[in-house]
């Protein structure tokens, strides 16, 4: 579970890194990139929950 909220922080701030030079720079490819991650977040957030749920019924 460590490794899988490692991973969500780490998609996390390479969003961030994207969305704002799309933002501030109009970065059109960085806007891909920031969509890209966000439906990896998506991803790796609905793990996150069925992996907590299962450690909760433990």
């Amino acid at each position: 579970m460590k490794t899988l909220v490692d991973q969500i922080n780490a998609e996390i701030a390479a969003f961030q890194v994207n969305a704002a030079a799309q933002v501030e720079k109009g970065n059109k490819a960085a806007g891909t990139r920031a969509r890209k991650n966000a439906l990896n977040i998506t991803k790796l957030l609905k793990e996150f929950r069925k992996v907590s749920v299962e450690e909760a019924k433990k």
